[in-house]
């Protein structure tokens, strides 16, 4: 008999992405989570616990305890019922709810009776998985214990941010190269298949050896910081930023094209143009080069992008830098902004 197949949350394109640039997706075992989900089936008294990761098309057990798995299809996962809540979901007896009566977690092995789950939800405010305890025997959990699970799911929260803080720049809070080129993986797989256009443009601050020279590590920590802020303002909700090198940044614009990206481009530099910070009484101007490309049918990965947009840099750093250069798949030369869109000095 089939069974009910699970809710689409609402946000459930963002809550991809936010699950996709956590960086915990495909984590390895990890004695801390481990450590976590044997402290709550302890304390709660059950058989069974897990950290479950809600995917696509897939429950991934981050961490288990009692039962030896390590995903399941979503439309078996209870969780995948868990994380359309606004809060814990508590099943006292599987077999008398018509969401879980057929399902072949309930029928057959391992005999799922009770299931109580805490969405873990993301700073970003969307539920990425849950914490929840399972038991063989029907069952009722009272408020006190759904708290104390509710406690246990921040903890593993707290987890999940401190592996996504090693993964980022201090200063501007971005992905690292490595960690960027990962994460835009999936944006290119998802543009391939709806059709649509990416752009990745790499910005460099001009003259940074200098500035920092001038004005020393505070002063250029506080320029970086400040381009971080400015590239904050002007972010679509879902693009990807990163912090490719010391004085370089790198944003994914999805579903861009190519002249809207140029334009994105010149708001971007333009916007950085206007920043005094520790330059106020100096009369220095502070100005980035960028380099522009576009998803092309013969990338493999987020590679060739970045590498493409590292000549194009490179052209308008040539070219006298404060200016965008755009370089698209086999053309021989960049082209550079339009004249409007070149340098200020």
């Amino acid at each position: 008999m089939p069974y009910p197949d699970y809710p689409i949350p609402p946000d459930e394109l963002d809550r991809q992405r936010d699950l996709e640039r956590q960086g915990i997706l495909n984590f390895p075992g990890d004695e801390h989570f481990d450590r976590l989900v044997r402290l709550t089936a302890t304390v709660l008294e059950t058989p069974i616990a897990l950290i479950s990761l809600v995917d696509g098309d897939r429950q991934r057990a981050l961490a288990h305890h009692g039962m030896d798995v390590d995903q399941t299809p979503r439309q078996m996962a209870f969780c995948a019922h868990a994380i359309a809540e606004d809060g814990p979901l508590v099943v006292p007896d599987a077999r008398q709810d018509p969401r879980f009566c057929t399902n072949p977690l309930v029928t057959g092995d391992p005999f799922v009776r009770f299931y109580a789950g805490v969405p873990l939800r993301s700073n970003q405010g969307h539920n990425l998985g849950t914490l929840c305890v399972i038991d063989k025997q029907p069952r009722h959990f009272s408020n006190n214990q759904i708290v104390l699970l509710g406690d246990l799911a921040k903890l593993v929260l707290r987890e999940f941010e401190i592996r996504r803080l090693a993964t980022v720049q201090p200063i501007s809070g971005y992905p690292s190269r490595s960690s960027f080129l990962e994460q835009a993986e999936p944006e290119i797989a998802r543009a391939r298949k709806g059709k649509y256009p990416l752009a990745l443009l790499l910005i460099e601050v001009d003259h940074f050896s200098q500035l920092r020279q001038r004005w020393g590590q505070e002063g250029s920590d506080k320029t970086l910081s400040a381009v971080a802020a400015m590239l904050n303002s002007q972010l679509c909700p879902q693009d990807l930023v990163g912090q490719s090198g010391d004085h370089q940044f790198v944003l994914l614009m999805v579903n861009t094209d190519a002249d809207a990206a140029l334009e994105r481009a010149d708001a971007i530099r333009c916007g950085i143009n206007e920043l005094s910070g520790v330059f106020t009484a100096s009369g220095h101007k502070l100005s980035i080069s960028g380099g522009l490309t576009q998803l092309a049918p013969a990338d493999q990965s987020p590679s060739d992008l970045l590498q493409r947009a590292e000549k194009a840099l490179v052209l308008a750093q040539g070219n006298g830098q404060n200016q965008t250069a755009q370089l698209l798949e086999n053309t021989p030369n960049a082209a550079i902004g339009h004249p409007e869109r070149r340098s200020n000095r």
